[in-house]
Parts: structure tokens; C-alpha cells; sequence
């Protein structure tokens, strides 16, 4: 029997509706969340990604800004921005487009980021709070996928779950959330000798490596619940996942498309956490 397909656009559109109630009743107390996006330079993906989450926004009545800048903005310009944006109590969310430029450092960024405004979950303070167990911004990414899991009552205590990739906006946080939850995680990733040893082992496999197609049903468990987190082009430029989708939906018991799959989950889950952060600020 082929797998039940988890359509992550499905369900933000109706967690986006729940959003749109929670910024309704903070507006009652006179508080609008409020997220500046900035992005540098003209990347088209980039720009292409931060007008979705500006439409999002708007969907759910979150006050959106976008400061757009140019690649030759220093370090220390960017910087100054944020401390202002730090400061501003209209501005509960900061998110900074990447990649950024080579002659800024990256990690420099994301610590100037106020941890109670970090609503992409990067800095490490929210990263230490979600290793520790800590109530914190997960990961937009990692968050949406076991939101995703548990729309569906998919099982993920005591279920052995391989994770394919270790970056620190996907793998690395995901096989940490997953564990949260009680999950025995297991990390492949390039240097891994013999990978289909571990993907044929998993109940839960979340692959993440921007490969096409890197994983077919030959390389999975009968019955495993399968997370494709990539996107890639293919030759006839349409969106693509890491998961050869055909084959592995004859062997799985769920499984995520590309497109409509994990994409607008990362979105809504970004809404998520600046709702929250608004939230916190009336307490």
C-alpha cells in the first residue's frame, strides 16, 4: 500500500488561521507583532524567500518590514541596524536573509541578534536552551518537521530515527528535537561508511543533504516515515526533493512531497515564533 503523503502546505494553511486569532486578540491589547526581515545583495532565491514570508505575514496580520541593502553594506552597518532593532519594542522578530556576503561573518550576526528576537532559533543561546530541554525558538526548519509528525499522531518516542545531513539550520537541530521527544537519533552524513546500513533502519528518516534524489525506496525500511527536506532543480528546472518520491512512497507508511511538503512549514513556524516572542512581552 503506498504511503499517506504529509502536505506541509495543507497544514500551515490551517495552523496560519489558528495564527491569525492569536494576533487578533494581541492587537485587543494594543500589541501588533512586528518582524523585520533584512536581506543583503540580490540574490533571486533569496529575495524570492523573503517576499514569501512577507506574504505570509500579512495573511496572518503580522507587521512585516523588509530592509533590503546592498552587498557592499560593512559589518559594522549591519550591526548598528540590529542594535536599533534590538532596541525597538515594536520589533519582537529579526531575521537576517543568508547566506550573507563573504567579507561578513556570518556567526557574528546571528549572536548580535537579541535571543528574545532570534525567531529563525539560531542563536546559541535558543540553541543551548533546545539542547537542554529548554522552552526556546526551535529552528524554524527542524520545528515544522515535528509539527509535521505530529499532525499525523506519527509515534516518535522510543523509534529509532536517522537523520541524512548535520547542518546547523536542519540536521544538527532536527536529530536534537527529535530526541527531545524521546527518539533514539542516529546522524549520517558524508564521511559515514556504508549510509544504507542506517537509512534501512530507520522508522523515522529525515534526509537533508541537497542532493537529488540521494535516497530511493531500495534504501528504506518497509513502513518508515520519510522527511524530505531538500530542494533541488532538475534538468528541466522543476522542484525536486532529496528523496526519489515515486520509489519510496511504494515502501513507506508517510512520506513529504517537494514541493508542498516541508517548505511553507519553515514559514509558518517562523510566524510561530514571532507570535510568541509578542506574547512574551505581555507577561
Amino acid at each position: 500500500m503506498a504511503a499517506e503523503v504529509i502536505y506541509g502546505k495543507t497544514l500551515s494553511e490551517n495552523l496560519r488561521q489558528e495564527m491569525k486569532e492569536q494576533v487578533e486578540k494581541l492587537k485587543q491589547h494594543g500589541v501588533t507583532p512586528g518582524l523585520t526581515v533584512i536581506i543583503i545583495g540580490n540574490d533571486p532565491a533569496s529575495i524570492s524567500y523573503v517576499r514569501g514570508k512577507q506574504r505570509a505575514s500579512d495573511v496572518v496580520g503580522i507587521d512585516s518590514k523588509l530592509i533590503e541593502m546592498d552587498n557592499t553594506t560593512s559589518q559594522s552597518e549591519l550591526l548598528e541596524l540590529i542594535k536599533k532593532l534590538n532596541n525597538d519594542p515594536k520589533t519582537h522578530g529579526i531575521l537576517v536573509q543568508l547566506p550573507l556576503p563573504d567579507h561578513i561573518d556570518e556567526q557574528v550576526i546571528i549572536e548580535a541578534i537579541h535571543p528574545t528576537k532570534d525567531v529563525d532559533g539560531f542563536h546559541p543561546i535558543n540553541i543551548g536552551k533546545m539542547m537542554t530541554g529548554k522552552e526556546t525558538f526551535f529552528p524554524c526548519t527542524p520545528y515544522g518537521i515535528i509539527t509535521m509528525l505530529k499532525s499525523k499522531n506519527i509515534q516518535i518516542e522510543g523509534k529509532h530515527a536517522v537523520v541524512v545531513g548535520r547542518s546547523n539550520i536542519v540536521g544538527k537541530p532536527v536529530g536534537q528535537l527529535l530526541l527531545n521527544e524521546n527518539a533514539t537519533v542516529t546522524y549520517i552524513h558524508s564521511k559515514t561508511k556504508n549510509f544504507r546500513h542506517f537509512t534501512k533502519q530507520a522508522d523515522i528518516l529525515v534526509v537533508a543533504v541537497g542532493k537529488e534524489h540521494f535516497i530511493s525506496g531500495e534504501d528504506i525500511k518497509a513502513g518508515a516515515v520519510v522527511i524530505d527536506v531538500g530542494i533541488n532543480r532538475n534538468a528541466e528546472g522543476k522542484l525536486t526533493g532529496d528523496v526519489e518520491f515515486e520509489s519510496a512512497k511504494e515502501k513507506a507508511s508517510y512520506i513529504t512531497p517537494v514541493p508542498k511538503g516541508v517548505g511553507p512549514m519553515t514559514i509558518t513556524m517562523l510566524l510561530h515564533n514571532t507570535i510568541k516572542s509578542a506574547q512574551a512581552g505581555l507577561k
